[in-house]
């Protein structure tokens, strides 16, 4: 959710009960960063869901140190990292007693991630936006806990209760969903951004590391929009996420293949009413098969 979720998607997602979170890129300074999470913090106090920061580690991300300062003074329930080790931070999560996920895209990347003692592991698998995987969820999910038994959350292509449900069938403990909360009222994607995403199908994306140095699914119109041949991206660059978020990034505009369940503005209450009622039926149809 880079670059669309801030604090009005974070908070509406914690008062309507799922676990609300934000890059910390998403915010141009650490001062920014800081007001951000005050408001977070003040405004779901009391809330039945939970609010998440997500952190880059990779070693380009020169603002590391900063905002894991302002993680150890907010103390969000959860954080999550991307793009690197969670070693970095752990120790401070740890000290208030804050839970770590960790992004991992590959079985030897979730054992390493298991081993820096990350409490939670995200599969990153095939289907998700973003920066993405190449795993099936249900394999990705099954090797994961063939050897972890800690929190496993599992995100690509889940889009409605079913898939929601089918992942916690699976073994998972919780699933990412990005892409369909792109066009949420609370959302800070741009108007055009989120007609894109509303009128897009999964045969709209391109998956390639060139944009970035790391595959990520990207919507084809939006890359065509910004001078790019979507037929010959060329080869990735060197992995850089430091810096400030320019103009490219703006124009630029990630999705997942869950597009086909966005079809209109909502808010986030009630998308997720509606997971909520999809997430019912199909574990009530799961009841209805084993009883005959």
């Amino acid at each position: 959710m880079f670059l669309v979720s801030g604090p009005d998607i974070v908070i509406a997602a914690a008062r309507a009960g799922i676990v609300g979170s934000f890059p910390t890129p998403n915010c141009r300074t650490a001062e920014e960063l800081d007001a951000w999470m005050t408001r977070i913090v003040a405004e779901t106090a009391g809330a039945p869901g939970l609010w998440a920061a997500n952190l880059v580690t990779h070693s380009s991300n020169a603002r590391l140190a900063d905002d894991l300062a302002l993680v150890a003074k907010h103390r969000p329930p959860v954080v999550i990292t991307a793009l690197g080790s969670p070693a970095p931070a752990i120790a401070a999560v740890h000290a208030y007693g804050g839970l770590v996920l960790a992004d991992v895209t590959t079985e030897a990347l979730g054992r390493k991630a298991a081993a820096a003692g990350a409490d939670g592991l995200v599969a990153v698998a095939s289907g998700a936006g973003g920066h993405t995987g190449s795993l099936s969820p249900f394999a990705f999910v099954s090797v994961l806990r063939s050897f972890f038994d800690g929190i496993v959350c599992v995100g690509g292509g889940i889009a409605d209760g079913g898939a929601v449900a089918g992942s916690v069938a699976a073994g998972a403990d919780l699933v990412y969903m990005g892409t369909r909360f792109l066009a949420a009222r609370e959302s800070m994607a741009s108007d055009a951004y989120k007609a894109m995403v509303i009128a897009a199908g999964a045969e709209d994306l391109v998956v390639s590391p060139a944009i970035t140095g790391t595959a990520a699914s990207w919507l084809k119109p939006s890359l065509t929009a910004a001078g790019y041949d979507v037929g010959n991206l060329g080869a990735a660059p060197p992995r850089n996420y430091g810096g400030e978020p320019t103009a490219k990034w703006r124009d630029l505009w990630a999705a997942g293949q869950g597009l086909h369940a966005v079809t209109a503005e909502e808010p986030v209450a009630a998308i997720v009413d509606e997971l909520e009622r999809g997430y019912d039926a199909a574990f009530a149809r799961l009841s209805d098969r084993r009883r005959t």
